[in-house]
């Protein structure tokens, strides 16, 4: 029998990117709310991470908090007929801030084309320009509709960049294809360097517009945080001296401040328990092997888009036999991965790029979303060119000799220590859409520790993704050509299938009960006051990363909740 806890008004399971964010407006409007996660704090001082470390972070992994994860590794096969395979590590990790704390700390808004894909194409292309098989429907809501929302999060959290379009006016200095914005960014982007003015210039000479990526990373001092230090190891570790916004050290802590929002670290809900209405009840979850239910008003659920599927479907009653907000049979459906390649150029000079950080970038985006005329090329969207800084030496010990030099012995030796400085990266991120043999399921064998099915992951690769990625990679090496370079390798596609740090859909909003698990809001058709945050309600990826979009997605459900608390929990 579960422990019965004193209710509270909103319950958000998961303290992650999305969770993190939410609890701040929740709590500033006065609302009692819990916030359960599996994890804990990555140390026992909130907020302090280990220095820069590339074993620790890079080839061992950073460790994860609590054994949740590790146990509940999704299993994967490329089409409903492949065979199914498990990996060893989960993409995503359990603590508070969650996978903000090891990100890259990219802070995208997404193209207002993101948003009406469909029809948007069909207009322009006609209706035989949709993939064949792909269930891409327009967002119910546009970029206009979000813009408040991410102008919120990127000073909340904190965000440097220089803003391409302000009110409709086109800047010259950021993206001359970004959505017109209320103003410019609170802080400026990360600092520019010999490599980033090379690859700009290089970019210009192509007639190509670069510009500096937006980052979650302080420029400058922000709310008592400190400037980056460019040492180098941001990538999937945690910023010691706090200048990496995760929620962490960000809107977590901000909440904290308000006596009315709790954490219940090391919990892991196990199900959503409902009422003889159809409405939630609360969660139940366990904490130091005994289980506890914590009623509550509403629900806001805030795991990675694998375990925001994975808790509904596990979640059934006598109102929901298949499954939480599942009577439509659409929880699990319309998943996609984020498709994403990579180059390295190999320039006869140093390009320096061993410090900074991987958000420490210059981006194209002439050949991203529809930025382009796609006639005749047989895909829609596009890819970002992002080239950075941030190279280890155990990861450069092992790069590739371009076909100069053997992949051992003397020669390859000799190869690396005279070209290991002289070699930069680029990565291309892509347009992924939903596809119909593309979904989430429970795994009819694998089980977690306490007995539950994982997830399990239908997807591989597609034409349209592929077309796109390799158009992007030809340009990526005019690109590097342009700035010098004397060989460039790699430009395959990414994810194409198996685990993604960039899942989405699952739980998709949209106007349709019948194609759609939540509505424009995140708000459950079907159990009202059950939301959903996260890269699961999203309907098609951008050319860029989705961390901020979640964000504000997450920061304007939680705002409907307050504004409406009486027609949603009432």
């Amino acid at each position: 029998m579960a422990i019965e806890l004193k209710p509270v008004d909103v319950v958000v399971v998961g303290l992650g990117a999305a969770g993190g964010v939410a609890v701040l407006p929740l709590a500033r409007a006065g609302l009692k709310v819990a916030g359960t996660e599996a994890g804990t704090w990555m140390t026992k001082e909130p907020g302090k991470f280990f220095h820069a470390d590339e074993i620790y972070n890079n080839v061992r992994g950073l460790v994860t908090t609590g054994n949740k994860v590790r146990g509940e590794i999704p299993t994967v096969r490329n089409s409903p007929t492949a065979p199914t395979t498990r990996g060893n590590t989960h993409p995503m990790m359990n603590a508070i801030g969650g996978t903000s704390i090891h990100y890259h700390a990219q802070s995208w808004r997404f193209n207002p084309w993101d948003f009406k894909v469909r029809s948007s194409s069909i207009k322009r292309y006609g209706p035989n320009s949709i993939p064949k098989g792909s269930t891409v429907e327009d967002w119910p809501i546009s970029h206009q509709d979000l813009e408040p929302f991410y102008d919120i999060v990127e000073r909340e959290v904190g965000v440097s960049g220089r803003a391409g379009n302000i009110q409709g006016k086109l800047t010259g200095r950021g993206s001359n294809f970004e959505g017109p914005r209320q103003r410019e960014y609170p802080m400026p982007p990360l600092r520019d360097t010999d490599f980033t003015d090379l690859m700009a210039k290089a970019g210009k000479s192509l007639g190509w517009s670069p510009f500096r990526g937006p980052a979650a990373i302080n420029s400058q001092d922000y709310r008592g945080r400190p400037a980056c230090a460019y040492h180098g190891y941001c990538d999937r570790g945690g910023c010691h001296i706090h200048a990496k916004n995760s929620t962490a050290v960000t809107t977590i802590p901000e909440a904290q401040k308000f006596k009315n929002f709790t954490i219940f670290d090391n919990a892991q809900v196990t199900r959503i328990q409902t009422d003889n209405t159809g409405k939630v009840s609360g969660v139940l979850y366990i904490r130091d092997g005994k289980e506890y239910f914590q009623p509550s008003k509403a629900v806001l659920v805030a795991s990675y888009a694998y375990e925001n599927a994975r808790l509904l479907l596990l979640s059934k009653s006598k109102a929901y036999p298949n499954g939480l907000s599942n009577n439509h049979g659409q929880v699990g459906k319309h998943h996609f991965g984020h498709w994403m390649s990579a180059l390295t150029a190999l320039f006869p000079f140093d390009v320096n790029v061993w410090y900074g950080a991987i958000a420490q970038g210059v981006v194209i985006d002439e050949w991203a979303d529809d930025n382009f005329d796609h006639t005749s090329l047989g895909f829609i969207g596009g890819s970002s060119l992002h080239a950075y800084h941030e190279k280890h030496p155990i990861a450069a010990a092992a790069m590739g000799t371009f076909g100069r030099a053997p992949q051992w012995g003397s020669q390859w030796k000799a190869f690396i220590r005279e070209n290991a400085g002289r070699t930069a990266p680029a990565y291309l991120q892509t347009n992924s859409f939903p596809y119909e043999d593309q979904y989430l399921d429970l795994d009819p064998q694998v089980k977690d520790p306490l007995g539950d099915p994982v997830i399990r992951v239908t997807a591989g690769p597609r034409e349209n993704e592929s077309r796109a990625t390799a158009y992007a990679a030809t340009k990526t090496q005019e690109w590097f050509r342009a700035a010098g370079a004397i060989e460039v390798s790699g430009g395959g596609g990414g994810f194409g299938g198996g685990l993604s740090t960039h899942a989405t859909g699952g739980t998709r909003m949209g106007d349709n009960p019948e194609t759609n698990v939540v509505d424009k809001w995140g708000f459950s058709h079907e159990a009202p006051n059950l939301g959903v945050l996260g890269g699961s309600v999203m309907g098609t990826m951008g050319a860029r990363n989705p961390t901020l979009t979640v964000q504000a997605l997450a920061w304007r459900t939680a705002d409907r909740l307050v504004k409406n608390w009486k027609a949603i929990a009432g």
